[in-house]
This record gives structure tokens, C-alpha cells and sequence, in this order.
């Protein structure tokens, strides 16, 4: 089976672009499951089931998180009726939702998903992702040949260790956070597919998806400045895992589409 992971959506325009997109590449491609990180999908910074609604149609499975989780006040109290939103499994336990399940792909297939937090240059709030990993994977892998992790992570190093610690046990680990989509995308020997950053579904003309000159101003100058949303341009950053129906990676490909 193919199963088509989307980067951070970001914004108005990301939701758009993936709702006008993601059904497109899932047909195109032959996409049997579909997994995006949408942290940053309620202006820029957290997630509402407002803005899961009008996805509700996009022809995503799973919606992943990560740090920004909660950066929206109303949704500690919608996540845990949201069955298919995954918050950091490794956060703190007394937090609402879940942070790994088990679903159905269009084929039948059962498919683990797990949402890790990294902890190198983030805040360090979290638990370890090795060994929350270690007992979610042992879990999942009693109910579900295929297991996809999405890593939320700041450091290539941290996603690589995970990656290699979880080789042969999962079927892909692949990064978010940062935005930026890494060129490093491989099967490791175990069958694990890995890449560091997926990317974002965002402004192609921002920095990270806001808008550039408040940016600018703040690395020139040292001085608060708000970051604004940029909505226009928009770039859909995905890639597609190819998996035995036993849970071995056997491709990775990146994904890049921009909404006309």
C-alpha cells in the first residue's frame, strides 16, 4: 500500500491547499492512507475543530500535533471528542486526547500512528521519545502490520537516532516541525522509511509561513515583532511511503504541489 504523509499545515491558506490537493495526490498516486501534522492549522499556531471541519472532506485519516497543540485554548476540550487528532504521546499524561491508535485504511488494513515530541532545543517539557516509543510501538504492533510515526522534532540528529532505535520495528519515521523539507529521504536496512522534515503546506513567498518583512525586522533588529500569517502562494510538501502489507518500507518519495 502507498500512504501519503502531509507536512505542517499552516493557516487558511494550508487548509485550502489541502483540501483542494490532498484528494487529487491520493488518487493520482494511489494513496491508501493519508497522515498531516496540523498543529498550525488555526492561524498559524495550534488546532479547532472549526478547522478540522473543513477538512473533513480532504481525505485525511489521521491529523497529527506537536508543540503547539494546545496554543488554542477551546481545543483541550474538543480534542478528546476528535478521534482521528493525535497529540505527542510522550507528553505530559495528565494532558486530554491520545498521542498513538490504530486505524483502517481504504484497503482494510490496519495502520498505527504514533505522535512524538522531540526534546533537543525544544522546551524540554516532554518525556523521552525513545521510551515512550518503545512501549506504543510494542502496543501497536499487536494490532497493526503497518506503524508510521510522525516525529516533531527540531534536531536531524534526534529524528536519525529515532529512526535507527525504531528501524525494523516501524514502517516510516518522518519528521516535522521545522518546516523546511530535508533531501535526505531513504529505507533504512530494517525497512524503515526515514526522513527528517517533511516540510509545510504554506506560503512559498514567507519565512516559514509568515509573513517576510516582520521576520526580517526582528532577526535585523533584535525588537518584537508580530509575526503575521502569509496566505498567498501557497506550497503543499508531502511524501508518499510505499509498505509491504507485513509493515516494510520499501520507497519514500517527496511531494511537491503548489495550489494554482
Amino acid at each position: 500500500m502507498r500512504i501519503l504523509f502531509v507536512g505542517d499545515i499552516v493557516g487558511k491558506g494550508g487548509r485550502q491547499a489541502v483540501a483542494a490537493l490532498v484528494p487529487v495526490l491520493r488518487a493520482e498516486l494511489g494513496c491508501g492512507f493519508c497522515i498531516a501534522n496540523a498543529e498550525n492549522a488555526a492561524g498559524g499556531s495550534g488546532i479547532t475543530r472549526r478547522c478540522l471541519n473543513e477538512l473533513g472532506t480532504a481525505g485525511v485519516d489521521v491529523f497529527t500535533s506537536g508543540d503547539h497543540v494546545w496554543d488554542q485554548r477551546e481545543f483541550a476540550d474538543e480534542i478528546d471528542h476528535i478521534p482521528n487528532v493525535l497529540r505527542p504521546a510522550n507528553a505530559n499524561p495528565a494532558q486530554p486526547g491520545r498521542g498513538y491508535g490504530c486505524f483502517t485504511a481504504a484497503d482494510g488494513t490496519r495502520v498505527g500512528v504514533l505522535c512524538l515530541l522531540g526534546r533537543t532545543f525544544m522546551n524540554g517539557l516532554s518525556d523521552c521519545p525513545f521510551q515512550v516509543a518503545d512501549r506504543a510501538v510494542a502496543e501497536l504492533r499487536a494490532l497493526a502490520p503497518v506503524l508510521m510515526v510522525d516525529f516533531h522534532a527540531e534536531a536531524t540528529s534526534e529524528k536519525i537516532a529515532l529512526a535507527r532505535y525504531l528501524d525494523g520495528r516501524v514502517s516510516a519515521v518522518l519528521g516535522t516541525h521545522t518546516h523546511v523539507p530535508t533531501a535526505d529521504e531513504c529505507v533504512l536496512p530494517g525497512g524503515t522509511a526515514l526522513q527528517c522534515d517533511v516540510g509545510m503546506v504554506g506560503s512559498r513567498e514567507s519565512i516559514l509561513g509568515r509573513d517576510i518583512e516582520p521576520v526580517l525586522k526582528r532577526f535585523a533588529t533584535g525588537m518584537p515583532s508580530r509575526f503575521t500569517l502569509a496566505d498567498h502562494h501557497v506550497r503543499l510538501h508531502a511524501s508518499v511511503v510505499t509498505v509491504y502489507p507485513q509493515g516494510r518500507a520499501t520507497a519514500i518519495e517527496r511531494i511537491v504541489r503548489d495550489l494554482a
